[in-house]
């Protein structure tokens, strides 16, 4: 059973019907007793990070995850779920859950023919192993839509990397925590494939290899 996390930033019914397509069962709870039992949880997200954190921390959420990421649940977070699992956002200066040292970022593009927000779908290049990422090929490609972008203290936080008007930090890991900017239930297979990889994946990272950090 996988718990999704709704606190109002949208997306939800892209992620549910993911994993119907899949065949796994998932339930949406928006209170922290609908976490507290969780096996797998996903931590989606649609929107702007100042009205997020507003809901996580006044409905108790942020508290009931940050008890499930200490607890070693298995957690995904997507998008603006990947986002304020860092320690703030430059989008109103948004203090944020503290999972992985870091800050999320607004992209400074200096090539003017790339828009912001970045929207379509864009190669995700592997840094790092990891048993979410595993049979990415080089040339893979996964959805994106987002204005800011990840970017943690510590490289070894970055398991994938993408390029738009330079290369950005678009999947990052810690423990049993596994969080993309891109949206795997918008995916197509790949998605899909990443989604089934969660749902199998028991919150451990195998050792670093010396072959994942060739950047």
């Amino acid at each position: 059973m996988i718990t999704i996390v709704d606190y109002g930033a949208g997306n939800i019914g892209s992620v549910q019907r993911a994993c119907m397509e899949i065949g796994v069962k998932s339930v949406v709870v928006n209170t922290p007793a609908g976490i507290q039992n969780a096996e797998k949880i996903i931590f989606p997200g649609i929107g702007a990070a100042p009205p997020a954190m507003d809901t996580l921390k006044r409905t108790g959420l942020a508290a009931a995850l940050k008890q499930s990421f200490e607890s070693g649940i298995p957690i995904l977070g997507i998008c603006i779920g990947a986002q304020v699992v860092l320690d703030s956002s430059e989008e109103g200066k948004t203090p944020c859950l503290s999972f992985i040292p870091g800050t999320t970022v607004r992209f400074k593009l200096r090539d003017k023919s790339l828009k912001i927000p970045h929207i379509g779908w864009n190669v995700v290049k592997v840094v790092q192993s990891h048993p979410l990422l595993e049979g990415i090929g080089k040339e893979d490609e996964f959805y994106f839509v987002h204005s800011y972008y990840l970017k943690p203290a510590d490289s070894e936080n970055i398991y994938a990397v993408t390029d738009y008007g330079g290369e950005f930090c678009s999947a990052i890991g810690q423990k049993n925590l596994f969080a993309v900017q891109f949206h795997p239930e918008k995916s197509g297979r790949l998605g899909l494939q990443m989604l089934n990889r969660f749902v199998g994946w028991d919150g451990r990272v195998p050792s670093k290899s010396t072959e994942s950090r060739s950047r």
